[in-house]
């Protein structure tokens, strides 16, 4: 029977408190409108469990704590200072990571000290914390791979070579091996070593035949991951708020890459052994059945997009990677106020895998002080495209493609896309024909009831926003 001090009970109050913060916390941003209470719920959560943990008395080195916690606020509020709205896909693709190598590290710690300590090393205490490798090590160089990729220090497309699958599973079966031997011999440290060896290396190899298409997919499945990583250290550390807040990371993530795969009408095993999307590029041979429609492009300058604009009843703004590239969301937002104040209705239309992770756009949007109340999912806004005068597509390209609804033979067949092309107008500013991260042609470029506005994002809205204002 377990005994508990008031010190003990004190401690497991507020782990209980912190993990209703977390669950409050994930509810509330679950809405554009309700995220920033959210995030706060939850970091008030996380400093309850931090000052519980730190009051225990098992507790032996305050001043290496100490000197953790300044260095990790140091960097942690350089980070949220100087990174960049649009590189957010990266910065979580680090964090990430960091979750992943800090449970790997427990697992690790806590190995060796069973093992320098001669201590039985039981079962439960080895398949532990070779999970919290497992799951650690590949959250760790998988995120480390998806950053570099997002910041084009690899390349986006899939990286492909021979006997690739075959490989994997060679890695795969021998960790599984090694596990095992362990289990029946915990005090292998080589074979420990070799597994955390496979684990790093399973992440690398687990990423890097991903395409750039698939990216939303992969940042929120190593979320889900490293979650679950988070979860293990709770084990082995025996700490219930750890197992609790990574168990909620972890299921909340791999929702979130469901409702992914879901957007693009793809399973997760596509994504993760598919090879789909190439990063972008000069555009490619059609989107679907040999490409037999008319490849007429009608351009037009600012002054006349301003003019289909201005006298618009209703304008819906679709934003896209290219928006995020060019950080023309102020500019975006300044041209909806403009077009409000001359009495049109204004909308944005969200499409769940826009940009480089879940959320991207509204995140972008919410820099700019859009009103959450304009901004309309996927699902809402397609039945309005019929009654809109113009649908204005700011740097987006595969999620607006009309292959996907209608060429059976394009590789994006299926996947819902906002249904521009209804819209009596359309206008599609892109610096240039060239193809998204799915790497075909886009239908809705040479469509009758579409112009293009070619030039930077940034600097073409703001020639919009000079013309609109010439209108009032």
């Amino acid at each position: 029977m377990i005994t508990l001090t008031g010190l003990d009970t004190g401690i497991e109050l507020s782990y209980l408190v912190a993990a209703s913060l977390f669950i409050l916390g994930l509810k509330k941003l679950g809405s554009p409108a309700t995220a920033r209470r959210g995030n706060i719920y939850a970091a008030v959560g996380m400093l309850v469990a931090v000052v519980a943990t730190l009051v225990n008395q098992e507790v032996l080195n305050y001043q290496m704590i100490l000197v953790g916690v300044v260095i990790g606020s140091v960097i942690g509020a350089i980070t949220a200072r100087s990174v960049a709205m649009t590189a957010m896909p990266q910065m979580v693709g680090i964090f990430n990571g960091l979750g992943g190598a800090a449970s790997a590290l427990i697992a690790v710690g806590e190995f060796f000290r069973l093992l320098n300590a001669g201590a039985f090393i039981s079962f439960d205490a080895t398949l532990i914390a070779v999970l919290g490798v497992f799951i650690g090590g590949l959250t760790l160089t998988g995120s480390l791979v998806a950053f570099a990729k997002l910041q084009g220090i690899l390349p986006g497309m899939p990286v492909k070579y021979p006997l690739q699958q075959p490989l994997n599973l060679a890695i795969l079966v021998g960790f599984v091996v090694g596990s095992v031997y362990l289990i029946v011999h915990p005090q292998s440290l080589p074979v420990f070593l070799g597994l955390v060896g496979a684990s790093l290396l399973l992440g690398v190899l687990f990423v890097i035949p991903i395409g750039g298409a698939d990216m939303p997919v992969v940042i929120s499945l190593l979320n889900s991951l490293s979650g679950l990583a988070a979860s293990a250290a709770g084990f082995i550390l025996v700490n219930n708020v750890l197992i609790v807040s990574g168990a909620l990371v972890g299921a909340s993530g791999l929702i979130l890459t469901q409702i992914m795969c879901k957007a693009m009408n793809r399973s997760l095993p596509s994504v993760l052994f598919g090879a789909f999307g190439g990063g972008g590029g000069a555009a490619a041979s059609g989107g679907g059945s040999g490409a037999d429609y008319d490849k007429t492009v009608r351009s037009l300058e600012a002054e006349e997009g301003a003019m289909m604009l201005g006298y618009a009843k209703s304008v819906v703004i679709v934003p896209g990677y290219g928006m995020a590239v060019a950080q023309a969301q102020h500019s975006i937002r300044e041209l909806a106020d403009q077009l409000e104040s001359l009495g049109v209705e204004v909308r944005y239309a969200i499409h769940p895998v826009a940009g480089r992770m879940p959320g991207h756009m509204n995140v972008l949007l919410a820099e700019a002080n859009v009103p959450y109340n304009q901004l309309y999912d996927m699902d809402d806004i397609n039945p309005e495209f019929d009654r809109t005068d113009v649908a204005l597509v700011v740097g987006a390209n595969d999620v607006v493609n009309p292959a996907a609804r209608d060429a059976s033979d394009s590789p994006i067949y299926g996947m819902p896309i906002l249904e521009v092309d209804r819209a009596k107008h359309t206008i599609i500013i892109k610096r240039s024909l060239s193809t998204g991260f799915a790497g075909i042609d886009n239908e809705l470029f040479y469509k009758n009831n579409t112009a293009m506005l070619f030039g930077s994002a940034k600097d073409i809205v703001a020639q919009l926003v000079s013309e609109v204002k010439q209108l009032d």
